[in-house]
């Protein structure tokens, strides 16, 4: 059938994956750094990509392409959804999705509740899309700030949902992650936590790049922690 459908122009696409996040499909994939509408029957002719597409890559052409379909866009998410909240491959149970749910308790010396409200941490291991993400205050903490800031728990991870991670230490860059999940995803707010050692800059670069490259106006804050657990 002759439809209306996006087309992308990869001499003006810069890798960034804007489009694929915006695109609610998942039409648009990210292959060899470049956006590509791998399946034509996810592509709904409505757009959502292209206000999101910094470079004007995107545009409308009426052609012949398969018809829209719904119900097969529907089947893809609910499988996406499931995958998500599966262990890793490996069996490791470590890395399954899930809220926190804790009753209030006071605090005293012998026993200090955990404010933890959710499961995996790790950025590289938390899925771009979990129920705790939308309407939630976000904390991106440096792997070492909750070993050096004592009461980390009441003062940093309390009432938000956390994620971290050590940039100096794992591979690749956080920015591409952190911008899907910021996209696609109703964050009210955005603290960092890092350390006051230089490398640990990456972790708030990775935060700002996300921030920018979502094209959304989310407050951020930033806190700096010295080795010794004060507050820089």
């Amino acid at each position: 059938m002759k439809r209306k459908i996006i087309k992308i122009d990869q001499s003006l696409c810069n890798g960034c994956g804007l489009c694929a996040a915006a695109c609610h499909e998942g039409a648009i994939e990210m292959v060899e750094g470049k956006a590509v509408l791998t399946r034509e029957d996810y592509c709904d002719g409505l757009g959502d990509c292209l206000p999101a597409c910094p470079t004007g890559a995107i545009s409308f052409e009426e052609r012949e392409a398969p018809a829209y379909d719904h119900a097969a866009v529907l089947a893809a998410k609910a499988a996406k959804e499931k995958a998500s909240a599966a262990p890793l491959p490996c069996g490791c149970p470590g890395s399954m999705s899930r809220s926190i749910c804790r009753e209030e308790a006071p605090v005293s010396d012998s026993a200090v509740p955990s404010q933890l409200r959710q499961w995996p941490v790790q950025i590289k291991l938390a899925p771009v899309n979990a129920p705790y993400f939308d309407g939630c205050h976000l904390l991106i903490a440096a792997d070492c700030t909750a070993y050096a800031y004592g009461n980390f728990h009441q003062h940093f991870i309390r009432g938000k949902v956390t994620l971290i991670g050590c940039p100096k230490l794992d591979d690749g860059d956080y920015s591409e992650k952190l911008t899907a999940i910021l996209a696609q995803n109703d964050v009210k707010s955005v603290t960092v936590a890092r350390m006051t050692v230089p490398c640990c800059g990456g972790i708030l670069r990775a935060v700002q790049n996300a921030l920018s490259a979502s094209g959304k106006d989310i407050p951020l804050q930033v806190a700096v922690i010295a080795p010794d657990g004060s507050l820089a």
